[in-house]
C-alpha cells in the first residue's frame, strides 16, 4: 500500500493535480469522548472519513466511511464545516495523486457498532478531550477537531 504525505503551506509540497469531495465525521460519546482511528497510511490519527464515491450523497458516505475504518454506525446530524484551503496538499505515494484538501466535516452520533479496525486503520479508540493534544495528527485534521470543540454556532468555511 502506498503512503499518504500531508503538505501544509510547505513549498516542497507537490502542485495540486486533482480535487475530490471527501467528507470527515465527529462522534461524541455520552462520555464526552471523540472517535478517532489510526490511519495506516501514515500512523496518524484522525477522524473516520474519506471520499464520496460516485452515486451516494453526503451523508450515506458518512454513515459508510465511519463504518468501514471504526465499525462504528451513525446518523449525521449537523455540519461542522467546509475545507477547501489550497495550501493543504495530500500526496498518495501508490499513484502520484497531489489532492487539494476539500473535505465536508460533519457532526454525526453512534447508533450501534463496536470499534474494530480495518484495512485503512491499525486503531480506533474514544479519545477523550484532554488526550487530544497528545495524539499524533496532521495539522488539519487537527484543525478541524479544534473548530468542533469550539462549538461554534455555524460552520467552519475556508
Amino acid at each position: 500500500m502506498g503512503r499518504r504525505i500531508d503538505y501544509y503551506d510547505d513549498p516542497a509540497a507537490p502542485a495540486a493535480n486533482s480535487m475530490v469531495p471527501s467528507v470527515n465525521v465527529i462522534i461524541e460519546n455520552d462520555t464526552g469522548k471523540i472517535l478517532m482511528i489510526r490511519r495506516s497510511d501514515n500512523g496518524n490519527w484522525a477522524i473516520p472519513g474519506g471520499a464520496i464515491d460516485l452515486g451516494e450523497s453526503l451523508s450515506q458516505a458518512a454513515v459508510r466511511e465511519t463504518k468501514e475504518e471504526s465499525g462504528i454506525e451513525c446518523e449525521v446530524i449537523d455540519v461542522v464545516g467546509i475545507y477547501t484551503d489550497p495550501k493543504h496538499i495530500i500526496l498518495y505515494t501508490s499513484n502520484g495523486e497531489a489532492r487539494q484538501e476539500f473535505s465536508i466535516v460533519l457532526r454525526a452520533r453512534a447508533t450501534g457498532g463496536q470499534l474494530t479496525t480495518s484495512s485503512e486503520s491499525t486503531a480506533v479508540s474514544w479519545v477523550s478531550r484532554s488526550e487530544l493534544a497528545s495524539l499524533q495528527m496532521d495539522q488539519s485534521m487537527r484543525r478541524r477537531i479544534d473548530h468542533y470543540l469550539e462549538g461554534a454556532a455555524t460552520p467552519h468555511i475556508d
